[in-house]
């Protein structure tokens, strides 16, 4: 399951917000000119402020709508880069990053090469871009916005008029998509993004890619591995798909995974009750979430944030340890204050309603990529069996998929991951992680016999490279300046492990509240959304 973009979900320390980037070297390596007969990208400035003050330049790329029909409708590919900032004969190349979703933007993600450690990100041309139907791409899939606005019917079917209810939204939200993405609709695989990344490249003039990818970015990763091994040079894949599991199956292991991780999470509360007051322990705080989710059936925080949004809110929890402080005070401020500001603000800051592009497309994607089960029953029987042992998100993510049971566009079938032939690949992992359980990285590892395991031991954050842990990011740093990989292990394990940081202290005098509209101008993208 995606989320909706989360407005100011920062993920960097401000250690790393602080990082500069090296001054420019007079000796850059000219540019590679478009492969013959490929579209080029008409460069200019970047909207983005973040982008301007690094200099980035942006540029739409015209790409097919079907491959298959070369010469036919065209459709445009946002695309952004920063140039290396290393004399030609350090030149490393081109890197493409994707954050995940699907459904993420990724256009500002060209700031990712300023976030390796020892300045070896500054040898690569970054390459951010907004897949088919995202953000500045063009056209951008939207089929209504409002979907997300609470409050929003009681997420578990209680009684079948629940049910009806929600099967209705779900079937109503498809054929929306279905009247708004018109002939896009049938193009939004992730093979289709595959051949996007390919006309990157072309337009580039690579010969090869770089590749940086967070969550359902791996799995890009990894069909492109599958479809072009022989235009890879290096990729990092950080919180990893299992491509056995595509789609329905790994949303019904999420839940599970998230149920461990919000659990992680109330302990911490309970270690910290002297200053949230929710319980002593993590038996007690979870009692407590559950009791305010009850009475927020009859009288919804400010009118708008129900059961349904109470749930989306905390949800983020599991996702990424950052939020736990912020999680907190929103929870505290409101069980114990009635503070509606406050919840206000997390439902709104976290769960972003008025914007559906990124659920538009993660429901194109992965209602397309295969055939999810067309039998409400089979649905109804595993989400239940589910429940009883992860009552925290389930129906939450079965309504979030349940458009795939009505979608307008034809089911393609998923590509046989197959990376025997690809050279080099870092799969990095945290151990904890719940929106892409760590056995997804371990399956990776499998079918890529060159590449190695990087584990963050003990990690509930999702796709944590790059945001503060040196064991994990000076492993990265090396691999892109050298090459080098951690020496592969016998046996089904990671090859190099590393130990989670500490959990945050909310005694500590650093500790301090932050605000639902960080601007995130100033840092990547947040890589919310992003189960997949």
């Amino acid at each position: 399951m995606n989320r909706p973009t989360v407005k100011g979900l920062v993920l960097f320390t401000a250690t790393a917000v602080a990082l500069a980037v090296a001054p420019a070297s007079s000796a850059l390596a000219a540019p590679a000119s478009a492969e013959a007969g490929a579209a080029t990208i008409p460069w200019g400035q970047c909207a983005s402020p973040g982008l301007q003050r690094r200099g980035a330049e942006c540029g739409l790329l015209s790409v097919p709508l079907d491959y298959s029909k070369p010469n036919g409708k065209k459709i445009q590919i946002a695309v952004s880069r920063i140039k290396a900032k290393v004399a030609a004969k350090d030149y490393q190349g081109v890197m493409l990053v994707n954050p995940g979703g699907p459904g993420g933007s990724g256009l500002t993600l060209s700031v990712l090469g300023e976030f390796v450690p020892n300045d070896a990100g500054l040898a690569y041309d970054w390459i951010g871009f907004d897949p088919r139907g995202v953000g500045s791409s063009v056209p951008a899939l939207s089929c209504d916005p409002d979907y997300f606005n609470g409050p929003r019917p009681e997420y578990i079917p209680w009684n079948q008029n629940i049910e009806r209810t929600w099967l209705g939204l779900s079937k109503g939200y498809a054929k929306d998509c279905g009247q708004a993405g018109g002939d896009l609709l049938k193009h939004m695989t992730t093979v289709d993004s595959v051949n996007d990344m390919e006309s990157i490249r072309k337009a580039l003039g690579a010969k090869q890619i770089n590749y940086y990818g967070f969550s359902y970015g791996t799995y890009l990763g990894q069909v492109y591995g599958t479809l072009h091994p022989d235009k890879v040079r290096r990729m990092v894949l950080d919180g990893n798909v299992d491509v056995r599991k595509v789609w329905y199956q790994a949303n019904l292991d999420q839940d599970v995974n998230f149920e461990r991780n919000v659990n992680i999470w109330f302990g911490w509360l309970a270690k910290y009750d002297s200053v949230y007051h929710l319980g002593k322990t993590a038996q007690q705080v979870s009692a407590r979430w559950y009791a305010e989710k009850e009475k927020l059936r009859a009288n919804p925080a400010g009118g708008v944030v129900g059961p349904d949004e109470w749930t989306d809110i905390f949800l983020y929890s599991g996702y990424y340890q950052s939020t736990w402080l912020e999680l907190a005070d929103a929870f505290a401020g409101w069980a114990n204050d009635h503070n509606t500001d406050i919840i206000v603000a997390a439902y709104e800051g976290y769960v972003g309603p008025g914007d559906d592009n990124g659920f538009a497309v993660y429901n194109a994607v992965q209602c397309t990529d295969v055939q999810w089960p067309q039998s409400w029953n089979q649905w109804e029987r595993d989400n239940w069996r589910t429940f009883l042992k992860a009552p925290f998100m389930t129906w939450d993510n079965a309504w979030y998929n349940a458009p795939c049971l009505f979608w307008p566009a034809k089911a393609s079938k998923p590509v046989k991951v197959d990376g025997s032939k690809v050279k080099s690949v870092l799969f990095v992992g945290t151990t904890l992680d719940a929106a892409t359980p760590f056995e997804g990285s371990l399956e990776a590892r499998r079918r890529f016999p060159h590449g190695a395991l990087l584990a963050e031991v003990g990690q509930t954050t999702h796709a944590n490279s790059l945001n503060g842990n040196a064991c994990i990011d000076d492993t990265i740093a090396e691999y892109l300046a050298t090459g080098k990989l951690p020496d592969r292990k016998r046996g089904d394990r990671a090859d190099k492990t590393c130990d989670a940081l500490p959990q945050p202290d909310p005694t500590a005098a650093s500790a301090q509240a932050k605000s639902f509209s960080t601007d995130s101008s100033l840092v990547r993208e947040p890589l919310y959304p992003v189960h997949h």
